[in-house]
């Protein structure tokens, strides 16, 4: 009856974090295809570069949902006193379900590199490829594979130097060079494929540390400053944009009148001519589509409203003069988005702050108490107060309320890298590649954007830990610490409940398998740390660059030099 109860007890604990984990799953696809839908062009849409980009996206968020599961089921482990749960209390049985996370990582991580080395380089460049019309299908596919055996072979190369690159060395120093052959196949023999599977997404993580420094942590600055500031004045951009067309216009009648009398224009005239009329037509696309704003309320009175300074007393006023009922609640549902708009900008700059901080107290924690430079600066729990990890232990024990956490703070970073991404564009050093916007991605650019996002939301795991480092270590578990007690009595002694950290016995503690995944190779640890240096470095510079920056246009992102006349712009609202 107690065996019957003890299973009862290890299936109800295991299936329930197990269905939060199916929950979330579903919203991940729903909030995926979502996302991808609102960037991917209305003109150029592919339905195989559409469904890999939600795939791709979908499969690094899940991965990112297991921590949580992960850090439940070791909390859950234990009671508050520091002893095992009854079901827990067999070694075998807590292997048995931690094994469980550690397979789904398999799968899921084993998924994130059959989407990044072989297929979101094929359906790149098998697009690329459809925009020579001289080619058939069969050509497109051949060429296509071509350029994707190239990434195949830096998997497969990743793969082998993390299955041969030795964990430890040979206790005994004056081994011989076959005796360190010897060994380094002898290692390869004990969980290898782990290894191997550890050192590929590691290689990817710091991949993915480059784009959060690149573009996350801009984005942390630029996105709540651009809601906090708003937009231009729209009556004043576009008499500015009608002057401007009327430059241009007088501009491309003064040159044509060279030619009035039949007389051919000089080649510096007719490439002049060219340059102007290209900014002609985007001067039009400009206006037609500010004209299409002024017809929008919303965008009117966020302008209106946007100034801190008497937003009140404006707000009053205006809401009075309104006569009609209908009008009075269109207009305060406006006032309403608008003041949601800015205390939204201000929430996740006060995030942004918080997450700062927290990575700086993180850091400094390891140059002070890390074991250094040759350990990749690993440290077991904290020793100075970080206030998200402080947070996490605490909402753990209330499942799943560390779960909506963790789940806010992975779409935070989300949210702050397309945000950057959407600012600065993809670029290959000083060369523009694409540029992301709204309804208007074209599809090499959408699957560009889904792999960055897939290696930004990679690298989450590894800035949760750096953020919480206690909390993805152990989650809330507590161990009993035997103090003996001066008293002529050998027996004497006090036992105090204490959180898990390095000190705690072996077998006192379970360390999540989150934990040993990011931490399998030092050298990774290392490059993380001045990496975590680097992305406060650059929040900063962006804070300060945000700070200095304009209003953004009303019609920010929506018309670009390059655009057809048939493109997705010219889709106006009515």
């Amino acid at each position: 009856m107690a065996a019957l109860a003890t299973a009862s007890s290890f299936y109800s604990e295991s299936i329930l974090g197990w269905s939060v984990f199916g929950i979330v799953l579903l919203v991940i696809l729903a909030f995926c295809w979502i996302y991808i839908r609102k960037y991917q062009s209305r003109q150029e849409s592919e339905v195989v570069s559409t469904i890999t980009a939600i795939c791709a996206l979908a499969i690094a968020l899940i991965t990112s949902a297991l921590l949580p599961v992960d850090i439940f089921l070791v909390s859950y482990m234990k009671n508050p006193n520091g002893t095992y749960k009854e079901w827990a209390s067999n070694n075998m049985t807590r292997l048995a379900v931690e094994d469980s996370v550690l397979h789904a990582y398999y799968s899921l991580y084993s998924i994130i590199l059959f989407c990044v080395f072989l297929w979101i380089p094929f359906v790149y460049f098998y697009y690329e490829e459809k925009d020579d019309d001289n080619l058939n299908k069969c050509s497109q596919v051949k060429n296509a594979l071509k350029y994707t055996f190239g990434f195949i072979v830096v998997c497969a190369a990743l793969l082998l130097v993390g299955a041969f690159v030795p964990l430890a060395a040979p206790t005994n120093q004056n081994t011989t060079e076959w005796e360190k052959i010897k060994h380094l196949f002898e290692e390869f023999g004990t969980s290898r494929g782990l290894s191997a599977l550890s050192f590929s997404i590691s290689s990817l993580t710091l991949i993915g540390m480059l784009s959060v420094i690149t573009y996350t942590a801009y984005g942390m600055s630029v996105l709540p400053l651009n809601l906090i500031k708003g937009t231009r004045n729209l009556a004043y951009e576009r008499l500015e944009n009608t002057e401007d067309l009327e430059d241009v216009e007088n501009q491309i009648e003064k040159i044509k009148s060279k030619c009035a009398d039949g007389r051919p224009l000089s080649t510096r005239d007719r490439r002049s001519l060219h340059k102007l009329e290209g900014k002609l037509q985007v001067l039009k696309r400009r206006d037609r589509h500010l004209q299409s704003a002024e017809k929008n309320v919303c965008l009117k009175l966020c302008s209106i409203l946007r100034p801190l300074k008497n937003t009140f007393l404006i707000m009053m006023t205006l809401y009075w003069r309104i006569n009609t009922r209908k009008m009075k609640v269109k207009y305060f549902k406006l006032i309403f988005v608008t003041v949601i708009r800015i205390l939204f900008g201000i929430c996740f700059i006060l995030v942004a702050f918080l997450f700062t901080i927290a990575l700086f107290i993180s850091n400094l924690d390891k140059a002070l108490h890390s074991a250094g430079l040759n350990s990749g600066f690993i440290i077991f729990g904290t020793n100075i107060t970080n206030p998200l990890n402080e947070i996490l232990l605490h909402l753990q024990p209330v499942f799943p309320l560390d779960y909506i956490l963790i789940a806010v703070i992975t779409m935070y970073f989300v949210f702050t890298s397309m945000a950057g991404i959407q600012n600065m564009g993809i670029w290959f050093f000083w060369i523009r590649l694409y540029k992301i916007r709204p309804g208007k991605t074209r599809p090499q650019a959408l699957l560009f954007l889904c792999m960055i996002l897939l290696l930004i939301v990679l690298h989450t795991s590894y800035m949760i830990y750096s953020l919480a480092p206690q909390y993805v270590m152990y989650g809330s578990q507590n161990y009993i610490l035997q103090n003996k007690l001066p008293s002529p009595s050998e027996n004497s002694t006090l036992s105090v409940t204490r959180f898990c950290d390095a000190d705690a016995p072996a077998d006192q503690c379970t360390v999540t398998r989150t934990y040993l995944f990011l931490h399998k190779f030092w050298f990774f640890g290392t490059i993380y740390y001045f990496g975590n240096w680097a992305f406060i470095a650059v929040f900063l510079i962006g804070l300060v660059v945000s700070c200095c920056k304009g209003k953004k246009s009303v019609i920010d992102g929506e018309v670009e030099p390059d655009d057809s006349d048939i493109s997705d712009d010219e889709f106006l609202p009515s």
